[in-house]
């Protein structure tokens, strides 16, 4: 089941016995355990009723006594095994997998990675669980991910507001929440955030960021460039030479294979850049005019050498701090 059925079948109070939970992106595991625990239950039902049991500190058995219980006043008892990656009985939960009590909801929390349900107890799974892999979003689906989220939260938010979060914030979407929670409680209702909210509410600087470097670039604007290179240098504890490197490196690769797909149709472009909207699309095109294919060739190139510097080859013989590696790395790309 998909995240959002296994949500919907839980606001009609359609529960199931068994509720198996895997993957490497925690925050849709914690989702759906955190719905269950507040909705399953009135919270007067709560106090006898709903158990919660951390896998590194028990074992198979004790998550089976918990879930053979009958409910005390209420037609259904809750348990949760949390960090259920840290049972190393966890297998041995296979026979009650087979045969549940119809009147507990066991929901199995296994984080960071993908359990292999071919064995036996994946077997028992498959006929008898709700099964949820909760995998990591690509880089290019946060921004589209963080507007929907925003949306259930009665926000609009512009695409370059919403692309600035993602690059900063990555595809840890825990971290993501936590960031755009402050925009739901600080902003009303109906408002569209844009880059200036972010500045204010998240702080992430709507002038000097990694995309307004990027546009500077494309444009080859030197003097802006510099600006931020200069930014970024004041304030390198949020602007790591890697994480910058890296987006700029996906950057000039896009402007690299847009090279080759001059005449193709906008819908091509987009599908091959992984973009979302024409209106990102038309940077790249811009920057084609300041960029042909032997400039971005050279682009990439130097974006490859910084990067081993960076990250510490080479690094003693330069000798030269992250700053002073990407003012010289702009400059080359810029020359």
């Amino acid at each position: 089941m998909t995240f959002e059925q296994i949500l919907s079948d839980l606001n009609k109070k359609q529960f199931k016995p068994i509720y198996f939970l895997h993957g490497k992106e925690s925050y849709f595991i914690d989702a759906i355990s955190d719905k269950i625990e507040n909705s399953v239950l009135t919270e007067g039902e709560r106090s006898f009723n709903q158990t919660i049991i951390y896998g590194k500190d028990s074992d198979h058995l004790m998550v089976v006594d918990n879930a053979r219980r009958y409910p005390m006043m209420s037609s259904l008892q809750v348990v949760i095994l949390k960090e259920a990656q840290e049972m190393r009985s966890l297998k041995d939960l296979k026979t009650y997998i087979e045969k549940p009590m119809q009147t507990t909801v066991l929901v199995i929390c296994h984080k960071h990675k993908k359990l292999n349900l071919n064995s036996g107890f994946g077997k028992a799974l498959k006929a008898n669980a709700v099964i949820f892999e909760s995998k990591p979003l690509y880089d290019n689906q946060v921004g589209a991910w963080i507007a929907k989220y925003l949306q259930s939260k009665k926000l609009k938010i512009q695409p370059n507001a919403a692309e600035l979060v993602a690059e900063y914030l990555g595809t840890d979407l825990s971290k993501v929440v936590n960031e755009l929670e402050k925009l739901a409680i600080n902003l009303p209702v109906g408002t569209e955030v844009t880059d200036k909210h972010i500045e204010e509410h998240i702080g992430i600087s709507k002038d000097y960021n990694v995309f307004e470097l990027q546009k500077a670039l494309a444009q080859r604007n030197v003097v802006k460039a510099n600006r931020i290179v200069n930014y970024f240098t004041a304030n390198a504890r949020k602007h790591p030479l890697p994480v910058l490197i890296g987006s700029l490196y996906n950057y000039f690769s896009k402007i690299y294979m847009l090279q080759f797909l001059r005449n193709a149709s906008e819908r091509d472009q987009l599908s091959a850049l992984k973009l979302n909207s024409p209106f990102f699309l038309k940077e790249y095109r811009l920057a084609l005019k300041n960029y042909n294919r032997v400039h971005t060739e050279k682009a990439l190139n130097v974006l490859k050498e910084f990067d081993l510097k960076s990250k510490g080859v080479d690094y003693i013989s330069t000798g030269k701090p992250e700053g002073e590696l990407l003012k010289e790395m702009v400059w080359l790309i810029l020359h």
